[in-house]
């Protein structure tokens, strides 16, 4: 465990946050061009995946966050 305060995590926050808005700004902005003609069930399975995907890499991200590694960090046994 840390025991230290790091830069790693404010700036990780706050390029979460940035990376967010922006990509919240282009789906808000492009996809209704895109999608906004297809039923309404399509949009919400596209809306839905779209309000997910962006959790794929966090989980790598926050380890980075935390320890400096992208990933879970090999054992050094």
């Amino acid at each position: 465990m840390r025991t230290e305060p790091t830069w790693r995590i404010p700036v990780g926050i706050l390029g979460l946050f940035a990376v967010l808005m922006v990509y919240a700004i282009v789906i808000a902005r492009y996809a209704p061009d895109i999608i906004g003609g297809w039923p309404g069930i399509v949009q919400a399975l596209v809306y839905t995946t779209l309000g997910v995907v962006w959790l794929l890499p966090l989980r790598n991200f926050l380890i980075w966050m935390e320890t400096g590694h992208w990933g879970v960090p090999k054992d050094k046994s």
